[in-house]
């Protein structure tokens, strides 16, 4: 086995562990129900990813049932089929070549923005901070295709936001890898509970642009260790 070959096989093992275990942050954070939700990573420089296996149990999750598929969604190395969405996480791959980790949940309250079809307002920092503004709604598509993909693609590319609320269906986010995706998953269900709850004790005051914009630009370069 060639060393460059040797580095690939490295890569997609260590990929099937984080992969793995990043699904079990989407248990421990009340993400998912059942087998519903998954988290895919990129192979950097291949036309490749990992995702999580269709209909298993997250108790039954590890890395070895991890699944490789090429950029159509096709499986390439594993003994389970893909999950159901591996066709909008192979079109997102294909068409937004900056992201690195694709992540789908059905969170509680994130959902049911996404039911009512209405972005959730940009009337807390944190939502600044992580999203940039609104956290958008993407078109109603069927699974099956690429259709979701495609709504997710077009939405995003018009947005800063990471996350993006596919109607009737529920949240999709995406990052740099599959860590930074699942955190905003974490953070769009988190943003979308206290707004819901915002709303129960009144009207929701909206920020300025222009602090949308300072506050969105000192967490994403400045906010942390460097």
């Amino acid at each position: 086995m060639t060393s460059a070959r040797a580095d690939v096989r490295e890569t997609i093992a260590r990929l099937r562990r984080t992969v793995a275990e990043l699904h079990g942050e989407l248990t421990r954070n009340g993400l998912v129900s059942w087998t519903a939700g998954n988290v895919s990573a990129r192979v950097p420089d291949r036309d490749l990813m990992v995702i999580k296996p269709s209909g298993v149990s997250y108790d039954e999750l590890g890395e070895h049932t991890m699944v490789v598929t090429d950029l159509s969604g096709e499986l390439v190395e594993g003994d389970l089929a893909p999950s159901s969405d591996t066709a909008a996480h192979a079109y997102v791959y294909r068409h937004m070549p900056e992201v690195g980790g694709v992540v789908h949940t059905h969170s509680t309250y994130a959902t049911a923005w996404a039911a009512r079809g209405v972005p959730i307002p940009c009337v807390l920092t944190m939502i600044a901070d992580e999203f940039g503004g609104d956290i958008p709604v993407g078109p109603f598509a069927l699974i099956g295709d690429d259709s979701i993909g495609r709504g997710i693609v077009d939405t995003l590319r018009a947005s800063r936001s990471p996350a993006v609320l596919m109607r009737n269906h529920g949240p999709f986010t995406v990052g740099k890898d599959a860590r930074a995706a699942v955190k905003a998953a974490v953070l769009v269900e988190d943003v979308a509970r206290t707004v819901h709850i915002a709303h129960q004790l009144g009207d929701v005051l909206a920020l300025d642009r222009e602090d949308i914009d300072r506050l969105h630009h000192r967490y994403q370069n400045v906010y942390g260790q460097r």
